[in-house]
């Protein structure tokens, strides 16, 4: 299948899924540096290296990973983290309060609203509290463009993610959810979720009340 998702002004967007819970891994090229960040190392080492080496194509640049960023600390997201920062020596980011949990050394701790740059692009952390402690939505701003929300596995379409039937995490996700993503970005923006299909804020803001009178 083919990884290529979005071919935008100043850099691509791949997507492929791994392991049988369907996990997405994406990867960002700057299409001018050539300098990458892959989201989410979840599993299977040689498909992520394939990934890398689909997106080789997206730049006259060398590519190079520059930074692999997680966005939450759940075990089906990070199985691969480990072999992947040993085989390419780039840096890890995640959120502050998963940090500790992640298999690998992070070397950009974040907090919401933190950044990070590579050559070509930045991400900005949105930290969703509720489906782990530290679960972050990585959101790249396209000048020209919709944005492109990362949100792991804390937006997904149809409703926020899995918070173990606790009535203070749904709440605080929920909240999160409503003020940082709904509240903070409009309804062109592209979700791209930890699992399945994408989505935009535009189809799911109707559904926010009905999820939270529901519970999940």
């Amino acid at each position: 299948m083919e990884s290529l998702i979005h071919d935008l002004p100043a850099l691509t967007i791949r997507r492929i899924s791994v392991s049988e819970m369907d996990n997405n891994v994406y990867l960002l090229t700057a299409k001018a540096s050539g300098q990458q960040v892959l989201i989410d190392a979840a599993d299977d080492l040689q498909a992520i290296h394939g990934l890398l080496a689909d997106a080789a194509g997206d730049t006259a640049a060398a590519p190079k990973l520059a930074l692999v960023a997680t966005t939450h600390q759940h075990w089906d997201h990070v199985r691969a983290l480990k072999e992947l920062v040993a085989a390419t020596g780039a840096p890890a980011a995640a959120g502050t309060d998963d940090a500790d949990a992640l298999p690998v050394a992070v070397d950009r701790r974040l907090g919401h609203g933190d950044t990070v740059a590579v050559d070509g692009f930045e991400l900005t952390a949105v930290h969703l509290r509720g489906h782990t402690p530290g679960s972050v939505a990585f959101v790249y701003e396209d000048p020209e463009g919709p944005a492109h929300i990362f949100s792991g596995d804390s937006l997904f379409p149809g409703g926020v993610g899995n918070t173990q039937n606790d009535p203070q995490r749904f709440s605080q996700l929920m909240d999160d959810v409503t003020e940082r993503l709904f509240g903070g970005y409009p309804d062109s923006a592209v979700v791209h979720p930890g699992h399945g299909k994408p989505t935009t804020l535009g189809v799911e803001r109707p559904h926010l009340e009905e999820w939270r009178a529901r519970g999940w």
